[in-house]
């Protein structure tokens, strides 16, 4: 082989590789947010740590943190991250970056959603904000997949407490016309994954601070009934992977367990993990006890699901 021949191809394929390796952030609405409202005085507060974003408030523009696999490992997969934190903040990091990172490590593209928290003040309807950026993000994913080598019927979403709450939103919601949608392209995921969610607003088992800053102190019973997602399951809800540990303090097990009952009732593959301990907001929990073996048994899932 020509040497200089030979550079150009080693060149290039480490160009090929830092490309995948490195995230990229793209605005989600780039020719303006639907239903915004402009207000001065809420600023965006972005927290980082050694250059990555590890906690948000405030989130006026939404975006999302791209990092797509290894090619060589990669499998065609695609998972929409929504961190958790009450819809009052987002948890970055560990329910953000480090899932990206292990999605990437098995072979799966990690789009991590910085999507809004609800806001009367720049939302002309804040109970439907948050679900206006988990559905443009999922047809966003789609609209990249060829040039992000993702397999659009692999496309699904992962979340995590108020986060859980987003995903299993997308999840019955995803045909719900909350904004003007400029082509066909589904919002629907494959699959998801819920991760000690909040899935209710029934005040008997929901998280108070979930409900009130999205449906407000004094709800309508509309928008209490609409936003109980285990009520919107229907045979077309995609098949879901769901943690949970039975000292959560913060979110009952039970979001969890009527979620799984939900689908089982309508057919729809399901399982759920329920952990003696672990309390609330573990992300990985890598140095956890029992509730560290489920990002291992989700992977399992996900393959006997032929996801990946």
């Amino acid at each position: 082989m020509n040497s200089r021949k030979g550079v150009a191809i080693i060149l290039t394929g480490l160009l090929t590789i830092n490309l995948f390796a490195q995230p990229k952030v793209l605005k989600l609405w780039p020719e303006g947010i639907p239903g915004s409202k402009n207000d001065p005085a809420y600023v965006e507060n972005i927290v980082t740590t050694d250059g990555r974003v590890t906690r948000a408030t405030n989130v006026v523009t939404p975006d999302l943190t791209v990092s797509l696999p290894d090619p060589a490992n990669a499998n065609g997969a695609a998972v929409l991250i929504c961190p958790g934190g009450g819809y009052g903040t987002l948890a970055f990091d560990h329910e953000g970056n480090a899932i990206a990172k292990w999605l990437n490590e098995n072979g799966i593209a990690g789009i991590i959603l910085k999507y809004r928290l609800p806001s009367d003040r720049i939302m002309t309807d804040k109970t439907i904000g948050p679900l206006q950026d988990a559905q443009e993000a999922m047809r966003v994913i789609r609209r990249n997949a060829a040039e992000w080598k993702i397999d659009p019927k692999k496309v699904g979403v992962i979340g995590f407490s108020a986060g859980g709450h987003l995903a299993s939103t997308i999840s019955t919601h995803y045909a719900d016309k909350v904004y003007d949608v400029k082509d066909n392209v589904s919002a629907r995921p494959d699959f998801s994954l819920l991760i000690y969610p909040v899935i209710t607003m029934d005040t008997t088992f929901t998280h108070r601070g979930t409900r009130n800053n999205l449906i407000g102190l004094d709800p309508t019973e509309k928008n209490v009934f609409r936003f109980s997602n285990e009520k919107q399951i229907t045979g077309d809800t995609p098949p879901a992977f769901l943690v949970h540990s039975s000292d959560d303090n913060a979110v009952p097990v039970k979001n969890s367990i009527n979620y799984c009952m939900g689908l089982q009732k309508n057919k729809i593959p399901t399982e759920l993990h329920i952990f003696q301990k672990g309390g609330h907001g573990y992300g990985l929990s890598p140095n956890g006890g029992t509730e560290s073996s489920w990002p291992d048994l989700c992977i399992r899932w996900l393959k006997a699901m032929g996801l990946i």
